[in-house]
């Protein structure tokens, strides 16, 4: 059976620091859900635990105390709404949240290529190097990785971002072209191992027919190896919900994902 769109599990509200869209309700969430068909949402704004040092000044105000501010959750009759986060690993590969709060979320998404954030996830020396970037591809998920999380209800944020090189579409494919298939293989193995989820982010998908190849790259690798994958809209305002389920469909229909490749968290 072809993988479903039923659900979408990175969503930000208007807490988020990148978002602050009053119209970026959990209201407004739920009717995406309903115009979609979907059975689960989460939302997951950007944190960083105050008990971590290390927070950039961006950061710093998206602690728990503000995040939970969504809380409680509208509901929905046949729609499971979970609380979840999208936090941040920094350049000495330290996680913004103690192990102990995992136990506060549904869901928790890491992402390893928040590489335009220069001097809090990148110095500005490997910024400026497309070898040097790649190499962090591998080393920034290989350190997630090895940590002692539960990645039963984890899942690993666009591995395909733009954000990854800022300076040109253009650097941005070809830095990824640098990341070797070995190491994508080495990691995804351990991922599929593991059990974490493997995002399909509406943005990363978002590629010509010309760029195919080269973004899914990493996508095909991983359903080699076993991982299982899971939808993230990523919206931060009402508008990026309008062809999520359309680019949804189509990175489904490219990767030729069935059901048995979804990741179901817990």
């Amino acid at each position: 059976m072809k993988f479903k769109i039923d659900h979408d599990y990175h969503i930000h509200s208007k807490l988020s620091s990148c978002s602050r869209d009053p119209e970026q309700t959990g209201d407004r969430m739920l009717d995406y859900a309903r115009k979609n068909g979907l059975s689960r949402i989460c939302v997951a704004n950007h944190y960083w635990d105050s008990a971590v040092e290390g927070a950039s000044g961006w950061y710093k105000p998206q602690n728990f105390e503000h995040i939970s501010k969504d809380c409680p959750l509208p509901k929905a009759d046949g729609i499971e709404f979970l609380f979840g986060c999208e936090c941040e690993m920094d350049k000495f590969m330290t996680l913004g949240m103690p192990v102990q709060r995992f136990d506060d979320f549904d869901f928790v998404i890491i992402p390893t290529t928040h590489l335009h954030m220069t001097g809090f996830t990148i110095t500005a020396e490997d910024a400026e190097s497309k070898d040097r970037i790649a190499e962090l591809w591998v080393k920034r998920l290989e350190a997630l990785l090895n940590m002692p999380l539960p990645f039963h209800k984890i899942g690993i944020a666009h591995l395909a971002c733009d954000l990854i090189n800022k300076k040109s579409r253009q650097d941005f494919l070809e830095t990824l072209k640098l990341i070797s298939s070995e190491d994508m293989e080495r990691l995804f193995k351990k991922a599929a191992k593991l059990g974490c989820g493997i995002e399909l982010n509406q943005s990363d998908m978002s590629f010509s027919d010309e760029e195919a190849d080269i973004v899914l790259r990493s996508f095909r690798i991983a359903k080699e190896c076993g991982c299982k994958f899971y939808l993230g809209s990523d919206a931060h305002h009402p508008k990026d919900f309008e062809n999520a389920k359309e680019i949804f469909e189509r990175a489904v229909t490219l990767l030729d994902l069935r059901e048995d490749d979804k990741f179901h968290i817990g």
